[in-house]
């Protein structure tokens, strides 16, 4: 959807965006409802290369959309926490009820201006299923530039490819929780792009894809030795996930069309160390996934998911919060350049 359609439509309805611009051109559109970043945009390209909710072509769909009581999924990036059973499976282990806790998506971000843009903050009580316990938590997060990663690579192909990125921060802080809790809690950042395309997730080794959800054929995931390949285009929801130890922490989302194609990735720390504690739904002490991928073409929308987990910390007031930071570099232009940049990125199996 184009940034300027996307400002009109919020902006009538009374959800004014946010615009944030790098150093080299790239820019965000960032909408305080929900704490997303909805939009990135190339210098002088007005195409985004993240996935909107279709509502927002209009305001009176936008507006009948957000009246509506069912969760509100306007798109782009957004934050999450984990474990996924303790906070949106109120009746775990029974899974007939998915529910986004409301003070979390959209919560009640709040912005505050600084000196190289600005802030979103929610403060937040939310309730954990399997140990029936409240915790206060503050999440915040903000945007800084990412300079483009082949900005000194000398390559042809390179010649006509449109890029934007941005390096966001994320920080998790818990403020307070049952004297008697010892729960974790992890940041979990989800990018929604355009449905029909290929996740390209870099590995150090062969490396098993876990699957959530859904049932994927061979014809949609190929898995090499350093790279799992997974097309994300099938009708209905699926999911799968990647362990910490074999994941590099770059995964892309290649999708190709007639005149442009798009790479979309995501950088992003991982720790082998750390605890990842979200789990498969049905297997709840399988530890160790950083990665996930879920493919949705369904009543919520059609789009591809390229998510990615944070170590987890404890619920006792007092200790340390946790601070994570990812980059994500976006390219468009003839799909000969956008795969050798791939390619460079990503590693020759692509």
């Amino acid at each position: 959807m184009k940034q300027q359609q996307l400002i009109e439509t919020l902006k009538a309805i009374g959800k004014t965006p946010e615009r944030w611009q790098s150093s080299d051109g790239s820019s965000a559109l960032v909408l305080p409802y929900g704490g997303r970043i909805l939009g990135l945009f190339a210098p002088g390209d007005d195409e985004n290369f993240l996935w909107t909710h279709a509502s927002l072509g209009n305001a009176d769909a936008a507006r009948e959309f957000y009246e509506g009581m069912q969760w509100h999924n306007s798109g782009g990036d957004r934050t999450w926490l984990a474990p996924e059973v303790d906070f949106f499976f109120p009746e775990f282990p029974n899974l007939a009820k998915y529910w986004q806790q409301r003070n979390l998506d959209p919560g009640h971000y709040e912005v505050s201006k600084t000196g190289s843009g600005f802030v979103l903050v929610n403060c937040v009580t939310l309730s954990l299923s399997r140990p029936k316990q409240t915790v206060e938590l503050e999440i915040t997060k903000s945007l800084a530039p990412a300079s483009n990663p082949l900005r000194y690579e000398n390559h042809s192909e390179a010649t006509g490819v449109k890029y934007a990125g941005y390096t966001l921060r994320t920080t998790l802080q818990i403020i307070a929780a049952n004297p008697e809790g010892g729960s974790s809690v992890g940041l979990w950042n989800l990018l929604q792009l355009p449905h029909g395309g290929v996740m390209l997730v870099t590995t150090f080794s062969r490396a098993e894809p876990k699957v959530y959800m859904g049932s994927i054929g061979p014809e949609d995931l190929v898995v090499g030795n350093h790279l799992v390949r997974y097309k994300m285009r099938a009708a209905g929801e699926h999911k799968l996930g990647i362990r910490d130890v074999a994941s590099t922490g770059r995964v892309g989302y290649l999708c190709s069309a007639d005149t442009e194609s798009s790479l979309v990735v995501r950088s992003f720390k991982v720790n082998p160390s750390g605890e990842y504690v979200d789990v498969p739904w049905v297997e709840t002490d399988n530890f160790g996934f950083v990665f996930q991928a879920c493919n949705v073409n369904s009543n919520l929308g059609a789009f591809s998911e390229l998510e990615y987990h944070v170590p987890a910390i404890t619920t006792q007031p007092g200790l340390p919060g946790c601070a994570d930071e990812s980059q994500v570099w976006a390219f468009r232009g003839p799909e000969k350049s956008i795969k050798d940049v791939a390619r460079r990125l990503l590693g020759p199996e692509v």
